[in-house]
């Protein structure tokens, strides 16, 4: 099952920071589901790319670049 989009979208910006890049220019690559509280989105920016986890109340628990 895919992540919500707002919670896609808090990704986003949370990877922002991270990637070092602008959030506008991130994009949800894909996303799926890891618990019943949880989704992993997949995120690309201008070639960089990092791997979100956020639980279903909209809170980032961990961004990684890739």
């Amino acid at each position: 099952q895919t992540a919500p989009a707002d919670l896609q979208l808090t990704c986003a910006s949370a990877a922002a920071t991270t990637l070092g890049v602008d959030a506008s220019s991130i994009l949800p690559v894909s996303s799926s589901q890891l618990d019943p509280q949880k989704y992993q989105v997949e995120l690309s920016a201008k070639g960089a790319k990092a791997n979100c986890v956020v639980d279903t109340a909209g809170n980032v628990l961990s961004v990684q670049k890739v």
